[in-house]
């Protein structure tokens, strides 16, 4: 059996993590999940010929955003009969870019290089899925190596709304570049339901965010969600 949740102003949550969301879609243990993501605020669209998605303008539209800044998360999934102090295995078998675009922005003061840019610069870049490189303004073009800057499951439900900026025990904007398809994250479960949602794709990126952004786009993953109680975890595993 296998489920979908494409992103949309009903199924993402934007800038935090919450034990008390609704579930998007609930599976079995074992079962694959297949959820599209989107990323970029109103500013960071692109002019044609991109493609922006619909999903995209309705979530602005929609100001599900809570807290400043954050990440466009869609979910969360619930796992059936995941309980507290168990682990949820995720196995990402596939990820697939869900744009033609994404962006870069620098910004003064932020990042590794906060005296080299004067001004705030973002820039799109065109991401062509049959070579699977981006190509810059300039010319120049990186290889593709998409993953998930978020992957979560629900925080303890004593937190309450989490940001999703910072990583902690149950996962989040981890930035991970080596959990690309082909990989197993496992993550601590608290909630009943695991409450696993995904975002903040990356089309590419080094080994680390040098001006706080990878290559900022919308991907489409697919994810083998599993159960484990033979397993005891504090923090993520990879």
């Amino acid at each position: 059996m296998s489920a979908r949740v494409d992103a949309s102003a009903a199924t993402v949550h934007w800038g935090y993590l919450d034990a008390t969301l609704p579930p998007a879609a609930e599976i079995d243990s074992g079962e694959v999940v297949t959820i599209s993501t989107v990323s970029g605020p109103p500013e960071a669209l692109p002019p044609p010929p991109a493609i922006v998605p619909r999903a995209l303008h309705d979530i602005h539209g929609a100001k599900t955003r809570r807290m400043l800044p954050g990440h466009m998360c869609t979910g969360p999934i619930a796992v059936r009969d995941a309980k507290p102090g168990q682990v949820l295995q995720v196995d990402i078998e596939d990820i697939a870019l869900h744009y033609d675009w994404g962006y870069v922005a620098c910004r003064p003061l932020r990042g590794a290089l906060p005296l080299d840019f004067a001004e705030a610069h973002l820039i799109h870049v065109s991401l062509e899925r049959n070579r699977m490189v981006g190509r810059l303004p300039w010319g120049a073009e990186i290889p593709l190596r998409p993953f998930f800057g978020v992957m979560a499951n629900a925080p303890p439900r004593a937190w309450g709304m989490v940001s999703s900026i910072q990583p902690r025990q149950f996962g989040g904007n981890m930035d991970n570049k080596e959990l690309i398809a082909g990989t197993t994250l496992y993550l601590p479960i608290f909630v009943d339901g695991a409450l696993f949602s995904v975002g903040d794709g990356h089309g590419a990126q080094g080994d680390g965010e040098v001006c706080v952004n990878a290559i900022e786009t919308g991907l489409i993953g697919r994810f083998r969600l599993t159960v484990r109680d033979d397993m005891k975890l504090t923090w993520p595993m990879a």
